[in-house]
């Protein structure tokens, strides 16, 4: 098998000098690159001819000011430059055919490749597998990778997608773990894994702040006794979807904790834009309800009116933050009642699944967990959106 590595940048010089200490390799770039490891040809179509596999790893930068160095915040957000990367798949149709497959890896927001990229491609076959990689460990991090995502059109396990990881599993560690998805679902995991560490970062990092003004906190003392906290904290817990945080605590501690955020003049309250999330998620929720009774013309009625199954606490309910919208927006509701044909929320997780809804009715499942047992019904996995 022959590798073309195009972008041999700070990222992708390192990775294709893996991949050249198990296979053929030769690389491009518009500048100058000097390496031992594999032949750095002159054009983009040496770097194509009677290749197999032909990674693209050419940059979308930002404009320079949002590069960080200077506070960015205050800057009208922007979408990355795609303009390298349309320019390299646009060209790669006069040099290639459909018996070679086209690897993008950079770095793009969800939804990028199926409205800007894929009208520009025409005579190759294409997957999306972006790295997560790092500056300083690239090498390792293509050995030892958390994952290796793999984004196909339509999310199955093509042949295609059965070929790149054949060919990881060559160069990888053998627990290396794969996830394949569609292109939009790969984008999503490569940007939101970077960011939920941009997240962790800066929750930490207040923890400091708040030693630094209030005192007699040794931060690492607080950060070490939640990073030790494996059954919520750092586990698979809370990473399933659904209905928001709720409970008589949790929305509680981070009103109490914006109070804190300004008394003690951080400068910033992470606790706002975690709580203002909260009340726009289920208002967005409300919004898909009130959007489904327009259509069907049928009453609403939420399954689960407390904040969690199998209690009856609604103190923090999302089911009654949700209604309260529905409720702002003139529009009636009721609690866990079966009234024939209607919209159905289904707020609990695995509560539900014997309940008898009638021909007709509309069952909205938060959870994607409902076991249809009526094909008469429609129902909605809220949050999948796959075609």
């Amino acid at each position: 098998m022959k590798i073309g590595f195009i972008g041999l940048g700070k990222l992708g010089k390192e990775a294709a000098e893996v991949m050249s200490e198990k296979y053929y390799v030769e690389g491009y770039d518009i500048v100058d690159v000097q390496t031992k490891y594999f032949s750095v040809v002159n054009t983009l179509e040496d770097v194509c001819r009677d290749k197999d596999l032909i990674f693209v790893a050419v940059p979308t930068p930002h404009d320079p000011l949002y590069d960080g160095k200077e506070p960015t915040s205050h800057l009208e957000p922007k979408d990355f430059d795609y303009s390298i990367v349309k320019g390299v798949l646009t060209n790669l149709n006069n040099f290639i055919n459909k018996n070679q497959l086209v690897i993008l890896i950079s770095t793009v927001l969800p939804g990028t490749i199926r409205r800007e990229f894929e009208p520009l491609i025409k005579n190759y076959r294409f997957i999306y597998n972006p790295y997560l990689i790092a500056m300083g460990s690239v090498k390792y991090d293509m050995v030892f990778p958390e994952m290796v995502i793999i984004g196909t059109e339509d999310g199955s396990h093509t042949t295609d997608a059965k070929i790149l990881k054949d060919f990881y599993v060559t160069i990888t560690d053998v627990n290396t773990r794969y996830e394949i998805g569609t292109w939009d679902e790969a984008e999503s995991i490569k940007i939101f894994y970077n960011t939920f560490i941009s997240t962790k970062v800066a929750l930490v990092n207040m923890i400091q702040d708040v030693a630094e003004k209030l005192g007699n906190i040794n931060v690492d003392v607080v950060t070490g006794a939640l990073e030790r906290s494996t059954k919520r904290i750092v586990s698979a817990r809370y990473m399933k979807s659904g209905m928001g945080d709720g409970g008589s605590c949790h929305p509680r501690d981070n009103i109490a904790l914006r109070y804190m955020a300004k008394n003690l003049g951080l400068g910033y309250d992470l606790f706002d834009s975690i709580m203002t999330a909260r009340e726009k998620q289920a208002e967005n929720l409300a919004d898909r309800l009130v959007q489904l009774q327009n259509e069907y013309n049928l009453p609403i009625v939420i399954l689960g009116k407390s904040y969690k199954p199998n209690v009856d606490i609604v103190d923090g309910s999302t089911s009654y933050l949700t209604g309260h919208f529905l409720n702002k927006k003139g529009k009636n509701f009721i609690f866990d009642q079966n009234i024939g044909k209607a919209i159905y929320l289904i707020s609990h997780r695995n509560e539900f699944n014997g309940f008898q809804f009638v021909d007709g009715s509309v069952v909205v499942d938060m959870w994607r967990e409902f076991e249809r047992k009526n094909n008469n019904i429609i129902v909605i996995k809220y949050g999948n959106t796959r075609k």
